[in-house]
């Protein structure tokens, strides 16, 4: 797990540029504390930071490989890990490949020598990398299918940069000639209502992310030539019964097995529910001295730490508790939001900074539970369009009275929102797992308000590509591109590489894909629950005070807290911005007004525009600078037994000019 960058110039002054390009990836020191490296040649920069997995002593970045006749024909830097690599190592050695390094970059750029661009439809596991053809002066990169890896690009008159993080091309904009400060309106638009800007844009109009499942080509002087690689498909093709009940639990142990594999201490995060459960079962099978992690809050009815403990116990692995206050918060966000790049509404993944901050002490590795909802049926909204089925049945003009007759009905009455809902084709009324603002209510905030720009702008082309599927299937295809890669990965993604840990996603892989997306809706949900396949495949594997427990979703008490602890500080948070051009201040103080006295709940909205707020006094007014911690590198992070940590690793001091 890494940080990469790439300049790739339109006249051949590489060299020229080196340093600016290896500075600009300082601001993702975080990302690959351990090692570091840049190269270039005329036309191309190659810069890397490395967090060291596998192959601690061998690897380093950039990685030159070539065949015989020319050893050094190509360079790479990879972010990821592929963890069938000795498998298609063992492959290549076959045909004639001497490999110089024990690890799974060489693998990467030495099977894209013999396979070509299908080299990514044969690799195992998350990335995003670079490979430079110092013969063909081309560019080839790839990102995984499911976009558990990031991955930036930015074209300027100097040529076009590709990083991990949107901040390394922020600082390498000069460079490129490149004006980055003009904000995508459109994109805050749907962050607003959607709680994550949408690929492939970034709130930044100029900065670009290169979509999930994408592989491309680059020439000097040129733009990425996109071509999507991973196109899938929810059909009901698997079966049903307990032949698929045990081929599901035989590839979730593959899966996790192949996620172990790791030169250093891997641990696991684990929450009350069944996914981390599931992943923490399998994995204390092969490595009995699993540490796990979990965080949680002291008010009742938010916190899943008596259940997380409780399940430890029975599974016998060792378990670390991080408890998260308000105070907590308040001060870590604007650290957070600078780790983010872009905002992201979502308040789970402060917690998940501060379980990660904790996890890295012990581990540099752990596996979670990310993906199972999404391939497995586990959202409680995916069982609507069975309680909206009658609607269905109704004629279009009938559905169309009862939606002008709900829009007539007072806010929060009782059974409005299920005639609005049941008035709408599966098209209009599912946004993903997330809605935060209607567009009434962005109408009240949002100083350039767009009515032509709506969530079917994002939601739409994958509704067309998945036309005659069922309706659960659709809304799981909508979510693996939308609410999966959006929000659940990338909090997953940054709030990890923050602290410098590795996070791994078993259910999100190719051969546990390939069972889950075949599976028939009753294999979904089914006696009154959801995800039934993974239950049923998880008898006997997970203690049964989880197996049939409802999700609670890692809730945080913001509603609670916006009222009382933290009001002072978000009105702070709104006072001091110099977003009143984009968002109307006086509006959201009156919605923090009204949050406050009761009984309506602003929670969500409030949180999407506070998260904006400080993300914009950050990156664009420079007013926020938080103190970012010097990341430690594998060579002086402590063990868990030396209960010793430098003071930059147990304390995030944010300052706030």
């Amino acid at each position: 797990m890494c940080g990469l960058l790439s300049l790739l110039t339109s006249d051949r002054d590489a060299p020229d540029r080196a340093d600016a390009a290896s500075s600009a990836l300082e601001c993702a020191a975080h990302r690959g504390p351990d090692d570091g490296g840049t190269w270039h040649d005329p036309d191309v920069v190659l810069a890397f930071r490395r967090l060291s997995i596998i192959d601690l002593e061998g690897s380093h970045q950039p990685l030159h490989w070539g065949p015989p006749d020319d050893p050094e024909r190509y360079s790479i830097v990879f972010n990821g890990e592929i963890y069938n690599y000795a498998l298609l190592r063992a492959e290549l050695v076959e045909q004639g490949v001497v490999f110089a390094t024990a690890g799974d970059t060489e693998v990467i750029v030495a099977a894209y020598h013999h396979w070509g661009a299908a080299v990514v439809d044969r690799l195992r596991g998350m990335f995003a990398f670079l490979v430079w053809d110092s013969r063909d002066r081309v560019l080839f990169g790839a990102r995984d299918p499911f976009g558990i890896k990031p991955l930036f690009w930015a074209a300027g008159p100097a040529g076009v940069a590709f990083a991990s993080e949107k901040k390394s091309l922020l600082a390498l904009a000069p460079e490129l000639g490149l004006d980055a400060a003009g904000l995508d309106t459109t994109a805050l638009q749907h962050y607003l209502v959607l709680q994550y800007v949408p690929e492939p844009a970034t709130l930044h109009r100029a900065i670009h992310r290169i979509e999930s499942g994408t592989r491309f080509t680059v020439r000097p002087g040129g733009e990425p030539v996109p071509e999507r690689y991973f196109r899938p498909a929810f059909h009901d093709r698997t079966g049903s019964g307990q032949a698929v009940h045990r081929r599901l639990a035989d590839v979730l142990r593959d899966s996790v097995a192949a996620h172990l594999r790791a030169d250093v201490p891997v641990g696991a995060f684990l929450s009350g529910g069944i996914d981390s459960t599931a992943i923490v079962a399998m994995a204390r099978a092969h490595n009995p001295d699993l540490i796990t992690f979990t965080a949680g809050f002291e008010r009742a009815g938010y916190s899943e730490v008596d259940v997380a403990a409780e399940t430890a116990a029975a599974l016998g692995v060792r378990h670390v508790v991080t408890t998260v206050t308000p105070q907590d918060m308040m001060e870590a966000l604007p650290l957070i939001v600078w780790y983010l790049d872009d905002p992201v509404a979502d308040p789970a993944l402060v917690p998940l900074w501060f379980v990660s901050r904790e996890a890295s002490r012990h581990v540099k590795v752990v596996l979670s539970g990310e993906g199972a909802d999404e391939l497995f049926g586990g959202y409680t909204i995916y069982g609507e369009p069975r309680s909206l089925a009658p609607f269905e049945r109704l004629p279009g003009a009938v559905r169309a009275a009862l939606g002008r007759a709900s829009a007539r009905l007072p806010g929060g009455m009782r059974g409005k929102d299920l005639l609005r809902r049941g008035a709408l084709p599966l098209e209009q009324r599912y946004y993903g797992n997330a809605r935060v603002f209607r567009p009434d209510q962005l109408a009240e905030i949002l100083r350039h308000h767009d009515p032509a720009s709506q969530h079917t702008d994002v939601t739409g082309p994958h509704y067309r590509a998945s036309a005659g599927w069922d309706p659960v299937a659709r809304m799981q295809h909508v979510d693996l591109f939308t609410w999966l890669r959006g929000d659940i990965l990338v909090k997953a993604d940054k709030m990890t590489m923050a602290n410098s840990l590795e996070l791994r996603v078993p259910f999100l892989d190719p051969e546990v894909f390939a069972v889950a997306c075949g599976l028939p809706t009753s294999e979904k949900l089914a006696g009154g629950t959801t995800k039934y396949a993974l239950r049923r495949a998880l008898q006997g594997i997970v203690p049964r005070h989880v197996l049939h427990r409802r999700k609670l979703g890692f809730p945080v008490p913001i509603r609670h807290w916006l009222r009382a602890e933290m009001y002072e500080w978000a009105m702070g948070v709104v006072g001091d911005s110099g977003a009143g051009h984009l968002i109307d201040l006086t509006a959201v103080t009156r919605m923090l007004d009204t949050h406050r006295a009761g009984p309506l709940d602003h929670s969500r909205r409030l949180w999407a525009v506070l998260v904006f707020l400080l993300w914009h006094g950050i990156f664009v007014e420079d007013r926020i600078r938080p103190s970012v911690p010097e990341p430690v590198s594998l060579g002086h992070r402590p063990s868990a037994q030396d209960g010793l940590f430098p003071p930059d690793v147990t304390s995030s001091p944010v300052r706030i000019r």
